[in-house]
């Protein structure tokens, strides 16, 4: 079903998580440490990440925040600790992780969880797709036939159609508020006077909004002086 990158020190929940993982029909590779790990990221772009905090070498909130950095973070990533304080769980959510396992984890919340991330991972792809399709050129060439070429508004739908109702109210929320967002903002051609008018939000609240799904690369860039 997904690929699933498993990190994590101790032999005894790799081994476990593996096992209960595997049964779900998922593809599993086992890391144990962030060495380890960096290597398996960059071989390969995981759909799921379950990092533990403690590790010997690195631990895993400095690995968290190397990815964010280098830009791998393209796949939800899930932290798990029994040691971890409120603090640490906090700032690893800042850093862009999906949620906090504490160990020793229950299966259902293992499972739970791993939906939900999945979940949200293929709404995320959905509406960048439905993104993407409205950048495609107004007039076809000869190449590509008209009927080719997708509607925005469907591959939005389609989106929108692909949330899970499995998953938290905040997370479905979410997952529709960056779908609606993303497809008025192509639509607009990237005007946030445009999309506060069109989405009834004041700009500073719009500006919040999309910091806080982690659209900010979605805004347009400053003008640059020519002074």
């Amino acid at each position: 079903m997904s690929d699933i990158l498993i990190v994590d020190d101790e032999l005894g929940v790799r081994e476990l998580l593996l096992e209960v993982l595997e049964d779900e029909g998922h593809g599993v590779m086992l890391a144990a440490n962030a060495a380890q790990a960096r290597t398996a990221r960059q071989l390969k772009r995981f759909d799921l990440v379950l990092l533990d905090i403690w590790m010997p070498d690195t631990d895993g909130v400095t690995l968290l925040k190397e990815w964010s950095a280098q830009g791998l973070l393209t796949m939800p990533v899930i932290m798990m600790s029994g040691h971890a304080t409120i603090e640490t769980a906090v700032e690893a959510t800042r850093i862009g992780a999906f949620d906090f396992l504490e160990k020793p984890i229950a299966l259902a919340r293992l499972l739970k969880t791993v939906q939900a991330a999945l979940a949200r991972a293929q709404a995320q792809k959905a509406w960048q797709q439905a993104l993407a399709s409205t950048q495609q050129p107004l007039h076809p060439s000869i190449e590509e036939p008209e009927e080719d070429i997708p509607d925005p508004k469907e591959r939005a739908q389609e989106a929108l159609l692909a949330i899970s109702l499995e998953q938290p109210l905040r997370d479905a929320r979410d997952a529709f508020e960056r779908i609606y967002l993303e497809y008025q903002l192509a639509k607009q051609g990237g005007s946030m006077t445009r999309l506060a008018e069109q989405s009834g939000l004041e700009r500073t609240h719009l500006y919040r909004k999309i910091k806080q799904l982690g659209m900010e690369s979605s805004r347009p860039a400053p003008r640059k002086s020519l002074v």
